[in-house]
């Protein structure tokens, strides 16, 4: 099986899709880390948020499912983490999308973890 090579703007765009449909369904403390220049990195972006409930935590992650299909024609090639919807990650292999309930958000501090990326916070919305 050959992957084919994703282009700068294949990726922007699926970024710009997945935080907007982030905000869709009232996502909080978007944060966008660029982590593809740093060495032997997994993928090119984190895109992690949080939200209040695993309620809330399930609809992001479908939302951005749905939209992603739809408008970009694209599935994650893994996602994990439906069945308790405390930490749900969405792997479309350029980026990673890491959706948490806030404790747990707050427990695992991703961010500090790539410290040496350069990080891009959304405003809230609401």
């Amino acid at each position: 099986m050959t992957s084919k090579k994703t282009s700068f703007a294949e990726v922007e765009d699926l970024k710009v899709a997945i935080i907007k449909a982030i905000e869709d369904k009232k996502g909080h403390n978007i944060a966008s880390i660029h982590i593809g220049k740093i060495e032997n990195s997994i993928t090119d972006y984190f895109i992690i948020c949080n939200a209040q409930s695993n309620t809330q935590v399930n609809a992001i992650s479908d939302g951005i499912e749905r939209d992603i299909k739809t408008n970009l024609k694209e599935r994650p090639w893994k996602v994990e983490g439906r069945d308790n919807s405390q930490w749900i990650v969405m792997d479309y292999s350029s980026i990673i999308v890491h959706i948490f309930q806030t404790p747990y958000r707050d427990f695992y501090k991703l961010e500090e973890l790539w410290a040496d990326a350069p990080i891009e916070l959304i405003p809230d919305l609401d």
